[in-house]
């Protein structure tokens, strides 16, 4: 039914115009749309390879544990080294099973690091 629909990340934030700062120029998304016809929770929308990011507004922003949206990288040595350039931190994790080191986690063949939005919002991003 949904096989082949294009899937797209919701992730709610406190402050719109800082969210858009953060996914656009630190990040690197294009911005491809705003809406601001519900004024509680106007949104933003990213573009980001063949998927969409919605940030809207909302009292729920941050409070999420897990993570929110992930990006798949060929080379995820260069994909944290140019996001750290522009000033994001990313999470050191030492838990049963998942332990990073500067950063980075291997698992299984996957390699990933997890980084926050301004919010609190748990982002990864993987090589696979």
């Amino acid at each position: 039914m949904l096989g082949n629909a294009r899937i797209a990340a919701i992730v709610p934030v406190s402050d719109l115009e800082r969210a858009i700062e953060f996914y656009g120029s630190t990040l690197g998304l294009r911005l491809i749309d705003r809406n601001a016809d519900l004024p509680d929770n106007p949104e933003a929308v990213f573009e980001a390879g063949d998927g969409t990011i919605f940030v809207y507004k909302s009292s729920a922003a941050g409070q999420g544990r897990a993570t929110e949206a992930g990006f798949v990288v060929e080379d995820l040595d260069a994909a944290v080294a140019g996001m750290r350039e522009r000033g994001v931190v990313f999470e050191e994790y030492d838990l049963p099973g998942l332990t990073t080191e500067n950063g980075v986690a291997s698992i299984a063949g996957i390699r990933a690091a997890w980084f926050k939005d301004p919010d609190g919002n748990i982002l990864a991003v993987e090589q696979r």
